[in-house]
């Protein structure tokens, strides 16, 4: 009875200690988790904190770095044509010395010091963003391509090569955010395809002073082949780099107001001419560009790749030449006299269209440093100045212009929302918005039958290859 008593309040107490035991596992179960060590979080707080300060850098200091080097780009291009139009004043005869000296030396001096920074920079942009080796990218993106370019295009326009600083803008705005790929977020494919396009978004932007160009340029050009998803960077970026540019040079138009415009009841045929027109010879322009640089006879091509110095040098005698023959037209970038012909009509010879093409041209097969947007619009001026003067009842003179400028512009880079965007900001007429947009769809369209692939994307593939040592210029 005793052992019985006994065994009875042992089975009590275990019952009671072990509902003590599942109480306190309870307890710990439901106990907030242990805090890290501080180590931990001091390491997680100096991460955070890097990675805040790494998207500041990127996302404020790389746009302001962007439009500073824009403007001084603007501003060294305009002191370059000052200094070429002053040895013009000395002797009009000049350029036949100086300029095949000149292309001879900046060929050698960007084969030499500075490879990768031959011609427009969008090619380099584009092939960049579709790359996936770090090798190639920092090969066409990077601090000493972005200087070595403002170096070369300042050296072109100083002698008087038809070129234009919009295109190297791109790839120095480009290279310029590609810097803080590889630090603090920055780490994967698709951060460095944002940091590029901004970039390449944010140059053209800060190069016209037309933001919206900016935007759909990087939308409609550099993202070709990959869905756009930059939006908010990209707008942050365009608006900073173009803070700067109004900073330093006002809120200015491009090529001023030109109040051009058009009545849809009687304009209807003017759209369509000037559409087929600068659409047919923008896609020319562009099938003899490519052309130029994959499709010459073999000896002509040889040529070119073994003693490039001396085919840079024939390129700018033949300029030189053509420039004497026309009272220095071709020249530069063409600036100002297609805000001329903008204004007034009968201010141009009808062989400033053809003459500022093939000067063009020349420019770009000699391989020196230098982009074809500027000059394309001069071209598209020169034409449609053409135009004005074969159909003057058509519409006025400068809607003519203004439309064929447009055509030819989406002719030569099939991306037709930027060029009908950029004209429309560059010129202030936003009166002739449906008109532009209209001509730029038929030229894009007109363009594509002559030549299939966009220019941009198709000189691109000279530099997708994936060792750097083949980026060196073919010419």
């Amino acid at each position: 009875m005793f052992c019985l008593n006994i065994c009875k309040k042992a089975i009590n107490l275990s019952g009671k200690y072990l509902a003590y035991a599942e109480g306190i596992a309870h307890f710990i179960m439901h106990l907030p988790p242990r805090r890290k060590p501080y180590s931990l979080r001091t390491g997680l707080i100096i991460s955070r904190v890097s990675d805040i300060w790494h998207r500041g850098a990127a996302w404020i200091i790389g746009p302001l770095l962007v439009g500073l080097l824009a403007v001084g780009l603007a501003f060294g291009g305009e002191q370059a044509a000052k200094l070429h139009a002053q040895m013009l004043k000395i002797s009009p005869y000049s350029p036949l010395v100086v300029m095949p000296l000149g292309f001879a030396l900046l060929f050698y001096l960007g084969r030499r010091f500075f490879p990768g920074t031959q011609g427009s920079g969008i090619p380099q942009t584009i092939a960049a963003i579709d790359s996936t080796g770090t090798e190639k990218e920092n090969a066409l993106l990077s601090p000493r391509i972005a200087v070595g370019k403002i170096l070369m295009t300042l050296g072109g326009l100083s002698v008087g090569a038809s070129i234009g600083r919009e295109g190297p803008t791109v790839q120095i705005g480009a290279s310029v955010m590609h810097m803080f790929y590889g630090h603090g977020p920055f780490q994967n494919p698709e951060t460095r395809r944002i940091l590029i396009m901004a970039g390449g978004a944010a140059g053209i932007a800060a190069a016209f002073n037309t933001p919206l160009a900016g935007i759909m340029f990087a939308i409609e050009e550099l993202s070709k082949k990959h869905v756009f998803n930059a939006n908010s960077s990209t707008l942050v970026t365009v608006i900073l780099s173009g803070l700067i540019s109004l900073a330093a040079l006002g809120n200015y138009t491009y090529f001023g107001s030109t109040g051009a415009y058009l009545d849809w009841s009687s304009g209807i045929w003017a759209i369509l001419l000037c559409g087929v027109i600068g659409g047919a010879s923008g896609g020319c322009f562009s099938q003899l560009l490519i052309a130029s640089s994959s499709k010459l006879p073999a000896r002509v091509t040889s040529f070119m790749q073994n003693r490039g110095v001396l085919f840079a040098a024939l390129c700018g005698l033949l300029i030189a030449i053509l420039g004497v023959c026309t009272d220095g037209l071709p020249f530069g970038t063409g600036y100002a006299t297609t805000r001329l012909t903008l204004e007034d009509s009968g201010v141009l010879p009808w062989y400033f269209g053809i003459s500022k093409m093939l000067a063009t041209i020349l420019s770009s097969m000699s391989g020196i440093t230098g982009g074809i947007f500027a000059p394309s619009l001069a071209v598209g001026a020169g034409i449609g100045d053409n135009v004005a003067d074969l159909f003057p009842n058509m519409a006025t003179h400068s809607a003519t212009v203004l439309l064929v400028m447009a055509a030819y512009l989406s002719g030569v880079t099939r991306a037709p929302v930027t060029s009908f965007i950029i004209m429309m900001e560059m010129t202030d007429s936003h009166q002739m918005l449906i008109p532009l947009m209209t001509v730029s769809v038929i030229a894009s369209a007109v363009s594509k039958m002559i030549c299939p692939t966009p220019l941009y994307h198709k000189l691109a593939e000279r530099f997708s290859v994936p060792a750097t040592a083949n980026l060196q210029p073919s010419r």
